[in-house]
């Protein structure tokens, strides 16, 4: 079984530097594609709320007869949970459609400025871990701007910032912002929604090193010192997507690599981003 390196959050928990995420994944295929990754050696799984497949999480984990505290599971609020109450009621649902027990780590998914105060929604979030059924508290998407006002008017730092990252979108003001505030950063759309597998300076990286332009990427993103969890629903590419512990990167690869950011987007920009459904 291959070791996946582990990072530890602020609060003394770890988690698996490499997970499997379920986004997109149909609610009927979530269990199956969840139970073949814990089968191949993924450890951490990625959910939400959004996704409407914690359900089928839940029970990959309960088939796959590993002990609970050896899978780490994230799930993350939904958008229009906007009062205590709501938040409150859909923690409560997200630990019943899982029945694990309790959740190792749950994120706020978008801070929405323009439509509620994420202070708020961040007060109740720790209001949550104080209940113990959750072991950290994290984000999703926050800009500098908006855990500056958390640093300045809460008492927990989020142990996650989970955020868009990939080689044409670096995102590296943000990762410096996590790093120096203790905050661990998670990279989604890691792939660039699979763009890299035509990019010239990756696949000649790849040619060189045996490997395909996704596991080159993925490395980079472990190289980095972020968190990663890539998704498909192909054991194949899922294999694929976990064997990056047996190569590395030299720092010109790194650099040449994140030298193809231009700061382009997949996903809305988290200011931008407005809307309490997704």
């Amino acid at each position: 079984m291959t070791d996946v390196p582990e990072i530890t959050l602020n609060n003394g928990v770890t988690i698996p530097q490499l997970g499997f995420g379920v986004y997109q994944i149909p609610p009927e295929q979530t269990k199956d594609a969840t139970l073949t990754a814990l089968e191949i050696g993924y450890r951490h799984l990625d959910t939400a709320q959004m996704y409407r497949n914690e359900r089928g999480v839940g029970e990959a984990v309960r088939a796959s007869g590993l002990a609970r505290e050896d899978v780490f599971v994230t799930s993350k609020l939904n958008n229009p949970h906007l009062t205590r109450d709501d938040q409150l009621a859909s923690f409560e649902q997200t630990l019943a459609e899982l029945d694990l027990g309790y959740l190792d780590l749950f994120l706020i998914h978008w801070p929405l400025p323009t439509v509620r105060d994420f202070v708020e929604t961040w007060r109740v979030m720790e209001e949550i871990l104080a209940g113990g059924k959750v072991r950290a508290i994290g984000v999703s998407n926050f800009e500098p701007a908006h855990l500056d006002r958390l640093a300045a008017e809460t008492d927990t730092v989020p142990a996650i910032n989970q955020i868009e990252a990939h080689p044409y979108l670096t995102n590296d003001t943000v990762r410096a912002y996590d790093s120096e505030h203790g905050i661990a950063t998670e990279a989604w759309a890691p792939i660039a929604k699979g763009k890299v597998a035509d990019d010239p300076v990756i696949k000649g990286i790849a040619e060189r090193l045996g490997r395909s332009p996704a596991q080159v990427t993925l490395r980079w993103h472990l190289q980095r010192g972020d968190i990663v969890f890539p998704k498909s629903v192909t054991r194949s590419r899922v294999e694929e997507n976990f064997a990056l512990f047996d190569f590395e990167l030299s720092d010109d690869d790194l650099a040449a690599i994140t030298a193809l950011n231009t700061d382009a987007r997949i996903g809305p920009h988290p200011d931008a981003m407005d809307r309490v459904t997704t």
